[in-house]
């Protein structure tokens, strides 16, 4: 009986592993980046969702890099596994720990330029990219 109260005791004062108060990442509030990237010239077939041609570098695995207002890369990311209809293929966005503060942020899909997005927009998941 012991062993339980103390167990007990020790899960209801939310005892868990946390980062030391001098770590930056501890202090930063940061977010989840979400959204979506459609890609118009998808290989044909059935197979997995992925870029022809001079989209070769889209598909999933593609780096996603998120740039604060002075330029600075802040946070990076990937596309995530596409979904086909047709010719088109649409990716899940996902970036996390985008470090919050700028009003607004840049976000680059592969090495094909960055778009804007207010903050409001980043942090309720409203990236949206297309090619093709």
């Amino acid at each position: 009986m012991g062993a339980g109260v103390v167990g007990i005791a020790w899960a209801a004062s939310g005892s868990s592993v946390t980062k030391p108060a001098t770590s930056p990442s501890a202090s930063a509030a940061t977010f989840n980046l979400t959204g979506t990237m459609e890609l118009n010239q998808a290989g044909f077939g059935s197979g997995s969702c992925t870029g022809t041609g001079g989209y070769g570098d889209i598909g999933e695995g593609s780096a996603v890099t998120v740039y604060d207002a002075t330029g600075q890369v802040i946070a990076t990311g990937h596309l995530n596994t596409g979904a086909r209809s047709g010719l088109t293929c649409r990716f899940p966005v996902w970036v996390s720990n985008v470090p919050d503060g700028p009003k607004f942020y840049q976000v680059e899909i592969s090495h094909r330029g960055k778009i804007t997005l207010s903050a409001d927009d980043a942090k309720a998941g409203r990236f949206a990219a297309s090619l093709g």
